[in-house]
């Protein structure tokens, strides 16, 4: 099957096309993706405004347009937390789904923490025992932990890197108060979600996921061998702590010149360094692995296990 997976998410709108079947490995084919950073169109009210919504519209218009010229045997719409969250979402999706003939999967934080672990524990199987997850989107933070397919535990949190940039790093770089305000902030609100783990067993592998966590390991993390022809990407907290205020010290026009820091993300890398190392900290993490799986696979492998 060529099956096309619709991202809808706070930075981009992302199409992912891929040539599956149950059973087998998802192989991408094709990816289509618009930069919207959403987060900067939310208003004081947390509506979506109407430039938004018109750059919104026409994004996945596009997307559209190229997944029913891509001879797909199905669109998967998924929309997470920009939408979900937006005061007048409803209003959006349902012009969404008027101009452009396509009905979103919106999905809850919890469901998204489901999927994106799922994705994980597939990538790496049964042997990494008790899972770890932390994946960094814009609008939030989701963390799940479990030793089966379905994790025990799955949170959102609203520490998404585009959220924490927009409601705290204020200036261009960013001023170190503005950091130890976030600091403190995503301290507090991790403190709190780590409650919901208490009792539960420890984690034997700790995993990062996310277009954000894959670039802050490119840039400070590093390489060793993997099984098969794939490396495995690690990142320590010592590594993400070094960085992560020499990042702070460049203007955002300036990172894309340093490896890993893509334009897209390069406004909110920053926030979603402090963040995960504010993560790793409250949860006694000392280096993690990164996962080149993410909730997009994990909506396609929910499918393919349906269609069996």
């Amino acid at each position: 099957m060529r099956l096309g997976v619709l991202d809808i998410g706070s930075n981009t709108v992302h199409l992912l096309i891929v040539d599956a079947h149950p059973g087998a490995r998802p192989v991408a084919e094709a990816s289509h993706k618009s930069v919207l950073r959403l987060m900067r169109y939310l208003d004081t009210d947390g509506s979506i405004t109407e430039e938004g919504i018109v750059a919104l519209v026409a994004a996945i218009g596009e997307a559209a347009r190229i997944a029913k010229g891509s001879n797909l045997d199905e669109v998967l719409p998924m929309a997470t937390s920009a939408i979900r969250e937006a005061t007048n979402g409803p209003e959006v999706i349902d012009l969404i789904e008027r101009e452009t003939g396509l009905t979103l999967q919106i999905l809850s934080g919890e469901e998204e923490a489901k999927l994106t672990f799922l994705a994980v524990r597939r990538w790496y199987g049964w042997s990494a025992g008790n899972i770890l997850l932390f994946d960094i989107g814009g609008g939030s933070l989701e963390i799940a932990l479990g030793e089966n397919e379905e994790a025990d535990v799955a949170l959102s949190l609203p520490l998404g890197a585009g959220r924490t940039t927009v409601g705290f790093l204020h200036d261009d770089p960013p001023t170190e108060a503005q950091q130890d305000a976030l600091r403190r902030h995503a301290r507090a609100v991790l403190s709190e979600a780590k409650t919901a783990f208490k009792g539960l067993p420890k984690p034997t592998h700790v995993v990062g996921s996310s277009k954000t966590i894959r670039s802050l390991a490119r840039l400070a993390g590093s390489v060793v061998d993997g099984i098969g022809d794939d490396d495995r990407a690690r990142l320590r907290r010592s590594q993400l702590d070094d960085w992560v205020p020499r990042l702070a010290r460049i203007p955002a026009a300036a990172r894309p010149e340093l490896p890993g820091i893509t334009t897209d993300r390069t406004f909110q890398i920053v926030a979603g360094g402090i963040v995960l190392s504010e993560a790793m900290a409250t949860f006694g993490v000392r280096e993690l692995d990164v996962s080149p799986w993410a909730t997009r696979e994990g909506v396609l492998l929910r499918y393919l296990d349906h269609l069996n």
